[in-house]
């Protein structure tokens, strides 16, 4: 390998891992957001946003982020924060072990991970057509780019367990 590939491929590798870190650390926030969901009922958790949204809205009473944030706080159902503690967990712990063995070079979790990103690729994408948000292009084009890095990554430690004698590693 020369020396610009053998760079180009360690900026891959950094880019790589710094975005598993990336998706580790919004596994363990939903985590967080799931157990809140579970402690909380919907009527202390719309106080809670209202205290948290308070100063922010003082300032800037059309603030996009705050007056959703109430919004979907006000609506919440006992059902639905049920619902979504189940789906932040899950999510959460799934994101979180699969990146941990990613991060491990546990070939077993690659497909996994690809899987995984796929499905919420497609759901994404689904978000895209219904109702488009830059936000949810760039989560989008992130997982895609993660796909595409964890790919390149499993192809190479596969192809190296072949040749070293660790095929089932």
């Amino acid at each position: 390998m020369t020396g610009k590939h053998q760079r180009r491929a360690q900026v891959l590798d950094w880019i790589f891992r710094i975005g598993l870190l990336f998706k580790g650390v919004d596994g363990v926030l939903e985590i967080i957001g799931g157990v809140l969901f579970l402690l909380f009922n919907p009527d202390q958790l719309d106080s809670l946003v209202r205290i948290l949204t308070q100063h922010e809205l003082s300032e800037d009473p059309g603030d996009l982020i705050a007056n959703l944030l109430l919004h979907a706080s006000g609506s919440l159902t006992i059902s639905g924060a049920w619902f979504l503690a189940a789906y932040l967990l899950l999510h959460g712990i799934v994101k979180v072990a699969l990146v941990c063995a990613v991060l491990l070079d546990q070939l077993w979790a690659f497909p996994w991970m690809i899987a995984f990103l796929l499905i919420f690729i497609g759901y994404q994408s689904y978000e895209l057509i219904v109702g488009f948000g830059m936000g949810m292009l760039a989560l989008t084009l992130f997982d895609v780019f993660i796909v595409w890095l964890t790919m390149r990554k499993y192809r190479i430690q596969r192809r190296h367990r072949q040749n070293h004698g660790n095929v089932g590693v």
